[in-house]
């Protein structure tokens, strides 16, 4: 069994910051891709930014320049910084891992979710 635990979400004011982290653990041989998405109320689920095993990163248009994701391989760690917040920032933000369990076997797994409030 895998878990992936996302952590650091609240409200926050218009211009303010936050920082998400989130962790895969349980039966890991390694985690490849790694992301976080979003969803608001009323809309789709969609990507905000994902990075490789190399540091490699992408951002959604609306995030960029803003939010900064980062991650540490050997804890299996994923961390978005996310500053100069917006109101329409506000929605549910989740933990997306592919991990492999075996050299062969892997699926993606998500995170349950953490709340994001940027309001005044």
């Amino acid at each position: 069994q895998v878990q992936v635990v996302e952590s650091g979400g609240g409200l926050v004011q218009p211009g303010g910051s936050l920082r998400l982290s989130c962790a895969a653990s349980g039966r890991i041989f390694r985690v490849e891709h790694m992301g976080w998405y979003r969803q608001a109320p009323g809309k789709e689920r969609e990507v905000v930014a994902s990075i490789t095993t190399s540091g490699l990163a992408t951002y959604a248009d609306s995030v960029k320049g803003r939010f900064t994701v980062s991650r540490d391989n050997e804890k299996n760690a994923l961390s978005l910084q996310m500053d100069s917040l917006k109101p329409e920032d506000t929605a549910v933000y989740y933990c997306n891992a592919h991990v492999f369990e075996t050299a062969s076997m892997s699926r993606f797994y998500w995170g349950q979710g953490t709340q994001v409030t940027v309001s005044s």
